[in-house]
């Protein structure tokens, strides 16, 4: 609830835009605001001056804020344990370093309550409070108070201080108090509002009491939560819906028609935990190459490339940073390839291209960190390999044909192994055999299960491992993940923290659109790779085919089912 005597400030737009929400409530127009609500404070020129319990010498215009508390019951009739509640105490709220849309004179940091949740409880309350917008409705962050700029969660800034249990995540919803934080920032001459903790009580009914049973529509937009960090805790948030999408999209690069058995490496959920990953990146870097041609030059195979571009392409759509590694011995090759991309409009910009060499023991963090301090903000955090080679367990690297090719392998693979000890880089690994840097999260599964697999299996883990029947087709469900999940409302305001729209414009939807892959796209890198010299993985045939299948029609239609499902068409006119 939030008063203020000056008409002039446009407070109604500002609720506006740092809400997905809006529209009136009739259960308002009986109240008697001055005196409903047991202790106001009075603010003048932005500074608090005093509380008092009663506002009836004054004359105002009234905007009544939503509250989390609103939901609270809705969730303990779910079952999910409310710890200030059952500490009694009032919840934690805390100032962020995330700031509100401005609106005219306001500009203010978001103001969040923070509720601890056992894990097994997260998507219960999710989807509680989802289905209240005018209580906040979903989370606006779910881990890490340091995402949200809160360093330290035992001081909050209002309330009181709730314990976390063990095991305990903090879950944090938007708050009415950030209406406070308006006031001191605009210093109207005369404002008030309740005092935190001391709400307005309406009439109106818990939404959870008003469902009618299952609706399809519904059920399509509910809000799922996914783990994607350990170290800082952080979880992400998608509609069903999107969910599926994904998962479809899993299925069909899936698929092995090179029978090389590569169903067995699979693991739930990677594909789909990697995007919602890379969906909150901002920096990215992307690592391909495989030698398998020791004999030709250039050594490389068609596989790899095409799948880092159509990534590239789709994280710089969304305003992320891309980087590429590479071996110093492809350097050249490398970029020339990159810059035809961006000739032929494959690419709409150019990517920084990088190697990494090991000139001491600290060549990693120093690659990874600014100046070393793995303490400090790394340059990147996401590593992103496919198709790469991958060190087996006695330091060689070895094809399918269990060749070892060493001696054309930089040391890409220490990235990996240092970003595990530094906090806030995540790992992607994506392969198709078992020997591809990252797959060594499935590494007991390619000795097990695949020819020669003792040998050749990839030692060195990703945080996420996605198996694809060819690895440039888990490139192209990536990007289509990510098309997905940025489309998706439930992710959108989550990406958001909940201010603003929910919905992308269609200016930002063109460009998403035109930046998928698509056949047109991948037929033109994968010529350009042809004409470099570069060859297909299986058969080494200097030809339009990756690890022996040729391009029409088995990579085509790939691409062609892989859109369907993002977009519902198999043309995304580029």
């Amino acid at each position: 609830m939030l008063h203020i005597l000056d008409n002039n400030h446009p407070k109604n737009d500002f609720c506006h835009v740092n809400s997905c929400i809006g529209g009136k409530c009739s259960c308002f127009i009986f109240c008697a605001i001055r005196t409903d609500i047991s202790q106001y404070r009075v603010y003048q020129d932005g500074v608090l001056e005093k509380s008092v319990s009663s506002l009836l010498n004054y004359n105002m215009v009234c905007f009544y804020l939503g509250c989390s508390f609103g939901f609270e019951g809705s969730l303990k009739k779910a079952g999910v344990v409310v710890r200030n509640v059952e500490q009694g105490r009032n919840v934690s709220m805390y100032k962020t370093a995330v700031p509100c849309i401005r609106a005219g004179v306001f500009s203010c940091p978001l103001v969040v309550s923070m509720r601890p949740i056992p894990p097994a409880m997260l998507e219960a309350a999710v989807q509680v409070t989802s289905l209240d917008p005018q209580a906040h409705g979903a989370p606006v962050h779910i881990g890490d108070g340091a995402f949200l700029g809160i360093q330290d969660l035992s001081r909050p800034d209002y309330g009181d201080q709730v314990e976390l249990q063990p095991g305990d995540v903090p879950v944090f919803w938007a708050c009415g108090v950030t209406a406070i934080e308006a006031i001191v920032s605009s210093k109207p001459s005369l404002a008030f509002s309740h005092s935190p903790g001391c709400m307005f009580l309406t009439d109106v009914q818990d939404p959870s009491l008003l469902s009618h049973g299952p609706d399809s529509k519904k059920s399509e937009a509910t809000a799922l939560c996914f783990q994607i960090s350990e170290n800082p805790l952080f979880y992400s948030l998608a509609s069903q819906g999107a969910v599926t999408q994904i998962r479809q999209l899993d299925a069909i690069i899936g698929e092995d028609p090179g029978q090389r058995g590569i169903k067995a490496l699979f693991i739930q959920d990677e594909l789909l935990r990697s995007c919602l990953a890379l969906s909150h990146s901002s920096s990215v870097a992307i690592t391909t190459g495989f030698p398998t041609h020791y004999m030709h030059s250039p050594p490389d195979e068609t596989d790899g490339p095409p799948g880092a571009i159509a990534m590239a392409t789709m994280l710089l759509s969304l305003g992320k940073q891309v980087t590429m590694v590479t071996d110093r011995r492809a350097l050249e090759m490398n970029q020339a390839i990159i810059d035809e991309a961006v000739r032929t409009g494959v690419l709409k910009s150019t990517i920084p291209l990088v190697v990494f060499e090991d000139i001491g023991p600290n060549s990693s963090l120093h690659f990874l960190c600014h100046h070393g301090d793995p303490t400090k903000p790394s340059r990147y955090d996401h590593l992103v390999a496919i198709e790469r080679s991958g060190r087996a367990e006695d330091g060689n690297y070895y094809n399918m044909r269990a060749v070892n090719i060493k001696h054309l392998v930089d040391p890409i693979d220490d990235l990996f192994i240092a970003a595990k000890n530094i906090p806030g880089i995540t790992t992607i690994g994506i392969g198709d055999g078992g020997n591809e840097l990252g797959m060594g999260k499935v590494k007991e599964k390619v000795k097990s299960l695949m020819p020669k697999g003792d040998l050749i299996a990839c030692d060195v883990p990703a945080d996420y491992a996605i198996t694809a029947g060819v690895s440039n087709w888990g490139g192209y469900a990536v990007a289509c993940g990510l098309y997905l999940l940025n489309t998706c409302p439930v992710h959108k305001r989550y990406l958001n923290k909940g201010l603003g729209m929910d919905h992308q414009t269609p200016e930002e939807l063109q460009d998403w659109i035109a930046n998928l892959p698509s056949v047109k796209k991948e037929e033109s890198i994968l010529s350009t790779l042809v004409r470099f010299g570069i060859r297909s993985g299986k058969t080494a045939h200097l030809a339009m085919e990756v690890d022996g299948l040729t391009f029409h029609p088995t990579h085509s239609d790939i691409i062609t089912r892989l859109l369907k499902v993002t977009h519902g068409s198999a043309d995304c006119k580029s």
